[in-house]
């Protein structure tokens, strides 16, 4: 609606998994570097950990999109609140069991596991090293799941299979590991994303809107430290607060966005911005 407006050629705070949006703050460049570390020299299971709304998801695409041709396929599990039977049908037919003949739901946890493993050779043999990413970890109540994940890194312990396995989720996720004392010690690399500084906030909010097409200041200088201190630095937050801000700027006719229009766009939001 406001595009137009701001000469953008795209919106610069929308909810999207666009990699080319990709701000390497500091957090987020060493998140996403110890993650190619941990896929590229197959060191088998890695922890991504960070509050709502760090961009813990968003990393994970754009890790993906940065990822060799040999590292598929890419499985990326938003939904964890499974069985484990259901958890094992489920990757075996996202890594392909279908496509390969292989026959992932004939009914028995046993035939289903050797379906998974199967298809984990196949796709070995072809070249392929997968990668399994069990994305909002921290809702799984079934500690069941966990005991199956660290038996499916088992798997690991024949030459013939490789694959890496990342698990995410915000800080309820360590608790859920200390109880799966197995699974916790097979994690290989563990990454904590932070949000941004103040600095970062500023730098993040211009990046975007130059991939959007915007050259020229959008918001006042001090409007950017108003900002921070109403997000905190949470990507998530920072987006929905400049998206509303750039609509009340062209609703009303503004020429940049200050810090009494984030302030206003803030308080309609109760204030704190919602998760």
């Amino acid at each position: 609606m406001y595009q137009t407006y701001w000469n953008l050629k795209s919106g610069p705070f929308e909810e999207k998994m666009d990699a080319s949006f990709f701000y390497d703050s500091n957090p987020h460049q060493a998140g996403l570097l110890k993650l190619e570390y941990l896929i590229e020299n197959c060191k088998g299971a890695g922890l991504l950990v960070g509050g709502s709304g760090v961009g813990k998801s968003y990393l994970c695409h754009v890790l993906k999109s940065q990822l060799d041709e040999i590292h598929q396929p890419f499985v990326h599990l938003v939904f964890p609140q499974l069985s484990p039977i259901e958890l094992i049908s489920y990757l075996a037919v996202e890594l392909g069991a279908e496509e390969a003949g292989i026959e992932p739901m004939v009914p028995g946890k046993d035939r289903i596991v050797r379906a998974l493993h199967r298809q984990l050779q196949l796709l070995c043999e072809q070249g392929y090293k997968p990668v399994i990413v069990i994305d909002e970890a921290h809702l799984i109540v079934d500690q069941r799941i966990f005991e199956t994940l660290h038996q499916l890194l088992n798997f690991q312990q024949t030459s013939d299979i490789d694959f890496t396995l990342l698990l995410v989720g915000d800080q309820l996720l360590l608790s859920h590991l200390q109880r799966s004392s197995q699974l916790d010690n097979r994690i290989a690399v563990r990454c904590l994303l932070k949000s941004f500084s103040a600095e970062e906030t500023q730098s993040y909010v211009e990046h975007r809107l130059q991939v959007a097409g915007r050259s020229e200041p959008v918001f006042e200088p001090e409007a950017f430290q108003t900002l921070f201190e109403l997000t905190q630095g949470n990507p998530r937050k920072i987006n929905r607060l400049c998206d509303l801000g750039l609509l009340v700027g062209y609703a009303d006719e503004l020429s940049l966005i200050t810090s009494d229009v984030l302030e206003a766009v803030a308080e309609e939001l109760v204030t704190s911005i919602p998760d």
